[in-house]
């Protein structure tokens, strides 16, 4: 799986952004999806996560609430709807792919990474 990701950039405290992640290479409907998130100088950590279908999602308690993940099985393509941004969401986000119908948050159960998209929120 190819995963391409893009919609980045910089917003200012408040605002919204949707990150879009294109993906090739093998049936999107039969792969879990997810988000994850890495700022300068910190580990890797889990966004959101949505299943084969879009009927289960997951969420990192810092962005319930805020954000939402939501897929387009015809596009090939996974969202994440970026409200109420707050400077410390600040970092590049990655999509990631597993070949599972399963959505899981462990780093390591996705073998599929996109390129990062950096998001910027400035106070």
């Amino acid at each position: 799986v190819q995963l391409q990701a893009s919609g980045g950039g910089l917003v200012q405290a408040g605002g919204s952004l949707r990150l879009s992640c294109a993906a090739s290479g093998r049936t999107f409907g039969s792969v879990a999806m997810g988000w994850f998130r890495q700022a300068p100088g910190k580990e890797r950590d889990f966004v959101a996560a949505i299943n084969w279908s879009g009927s289960s999602t997951y969420y990192a308690d810092s962005v319930k609430g805020r954000f939402t993940i939501s897929r387009d099985n015809a596009k090939n393509t996974v969202y994440l709807q970026m409200k109420s941004l707050k400077p410390e969401d600040t970092a590049a986000y990655y999509c990631v792919a597993r070949p599972s119908i399963v959505a899981v948050t462990t780093l390591n159960e996705y073998v599929y990474w996109g390129q990062g998209t950096q998001v910027t929120v400035s106070s």
